[in-house]
């Protein structure tokens, strides 16, 4: 890819990262918050000189790219999106050192929820809003937003492919319209309408306009910050539990398996091989959570409804939270322990190893075991009801096995800080999996501020890691991409 279009391209992603900038901007306007009116209209301001020339350098024709150039295009548009993030946390002085205000940029955009600020109720308005935001573009996706755009940059169809492909989630992509750019579309505005009819619910169980925007964001999102120091917990209210709780689960499902209901096709909704799992996994968790904890609840219905809270926001990297749990009998918490193991499903806004990925092993590992009883035997996983392919078998076992070594890596970054062997471990499965909440305090605000600047920028880059899967990201250090031609 020539250096101009990808310039091109980039400025154009950029563009849409500073007009959201306008909504904080115009909040800090409206609540006379005059010291965030530089934070965020310079970034504004940078970003509308950097387009004059893009735009001026437009050609005729339709972009090309190759799957190479469309990794490259992806990695770079997060690492420069997360940086046009960080600024206004920065200017604001609300953060001590450029590391931090980077590390709270990353921890939104790729939902996350890490946060380094101690008290977020004493935060501007404003920054509130726009942490809030960067998890809501981040949940589905920077790059699939400017997919759906890709038209007003005269790119065809393939280069849409490419770019959704690599930044989209899950061992296989699910195109719901013929064209890629429709796809876009369509995921978009199912995750619009969602995150309105959330905000709606929130606003009608008591919370303000404010406030229920931007706990739609964290939840629809799947990210976890929140506009208050005890997360959703601070609010003591059932109906706002249950909201979030349907619209946390919701965020975990499959985007493309909305378009199925809303086509009237239940039945191949109910038979999706993962909707089963996902749903199984819920349900058993919820059982084993609430018989654990009950004997300590105030009530059969307060169990009941902190269990499924905290699993699903387990569950879906979430991390919201509505209990303490880390004071939880040790089942309850072992269980929460092995859903952060899993994540949420394949083209949803979690995080994680993915509910498909476990299906698929677990499917596989019966098949090695029909084999020894049978050796002549041939056998073939079945996803949906059809065979599925051995090649999607074997990216899943890399993809878990790297998973896992890359874990370990930034369990080992984190302890050569001092951190504990288990707060390492939890540190590092929260980060790569975009959970935001481990097992021990709801705010592990202590834990990430004392680490040193080394290991922020490194938990930042395993953040970005965890959100593009892997794969995009390692890409671009691997010594045959570049050789390739």
């Amino acid at each position: 890819m020539k250096r101009g279009l990808l310039f091109r391209v980039l400025v154009f992603l950029l563009g849409l990262i500073a007009l959201s900038m306008l909504v904080p901007l115009g909040l800090a306007l409206a609540y006379g918050e005059t010291d965030m009116l530089l934070p965020f209209g310079l970034p504004v301001l940078g970003v509308a000189i950097l387009i004059v020339p893009a735009a001026l350098s437009r050609r005729k024709g339709p972009i090309r790219f190759s799957p190479r150039d469309g990794f490259r295009l992806v990695f770079l548009a997060w690492i420069f999106s997360c940086l046009l993030g960080a600024i206004p946390f920065y200017l604001s002085g609300t953060v001590s050192s450029l590391t931090d205000a980077v590390f709270e940029s990353v921890s939104g955009f790729t939902t996350t929820g890490l946060t380094i600020f101690a008290d977020v109720e004493i935060l501007p308005r404003s920054l509130l809003f726009w942490r809030a935001l960067t998890h809501w573009l981040g949940g589905m996706g920077i790059v699939v937003l400017t997919v759906a755009l890709l038209p007003l940059l005269g790119a065809g169809a393939l280069n849409a492919n490419v770019l959704f492909h690599a930044e989209t989630t899950g061992p296989e992509k699910d195109k719901i319209t013929p064209r890629i750019t429709g796809t876009a579309k369509t995921l978009w505005i199912f995750y619009i309408c969602l995150t309105i009819l959330q905000a709606l619910f929130l606003i009608a169980g008591g919370m303000s306009w404010f406030d229920a925007c931007i706990y739609a964001f964290s939840t629809m999102a799947t990210g976890g910050f929140s506009s208050r120091n005890a997360s959703i917990a601070a609010y003591n209210s059932p109906w706002i539990d249950w909201v979030c709780i349907v619209f946390m689960l919701l965020g975990g499902l499959n985007f493309s398996l909305f378009f199925q209901l809303l086509r009237g096709k239940y039945r191949d909704f109910l038979s999706n091989s993962e909707v089963r799992a996902y749903g199984g996994i819920v349900l058993v968790s919820v059982i084993i959570i609430t018989w654990s904890i009950l004997p300590e609840s105030p009530s059969p219905g307060t169990a009941i409804r902190q269990a499924f809270f905290q699993a699903s926001s387990i569950l879906t990297t979430t991390g919201l939270a509505a209990a303490d749990h880390q004071f939880w009998p040790p089942l309850a918490k072992g269980v929460l322990f092995f859903l952060m193991f899993i994540g949420g499903c394949s083209g949803s806004t979690a995080g994680g190893v993915k509910v498909i990925r476990h299906v698929v092993l677990l499917k596989q590992m019966g098949n090695e075991m029909k084999k020894i009883i049978c050796p002549r035997g041939v056998f073939n996983i079945q996803m949906n009801g059809r065979p599925g392919r051995k090649e999607v078998v074997y990216g899943v076992a890399g993809f878990v096995f790297l998973y896992f070594i890359l874990v370990f890596a930034a369990a080992l970054l984190l302890s050569s800080a001092g951190t504990g062997i288990f707060s390492s471990l939890d540190t590092a499965l929260i980060s790569l999996g975009n959970i935001g909440l481990g097992l021990g305090p709801p705010s592990p605000f202590a834990d990430i501020c004392s680490l040193p600047a080394y290991v922020k920028w490194g938990l930042s880059f395993v953040m970005i890691l965890g959100r593009l899967e892997l794969w995009a990201a390692l890409f671009f250090f691997s010594r045959d991409y570049w050789r390739t031609p």
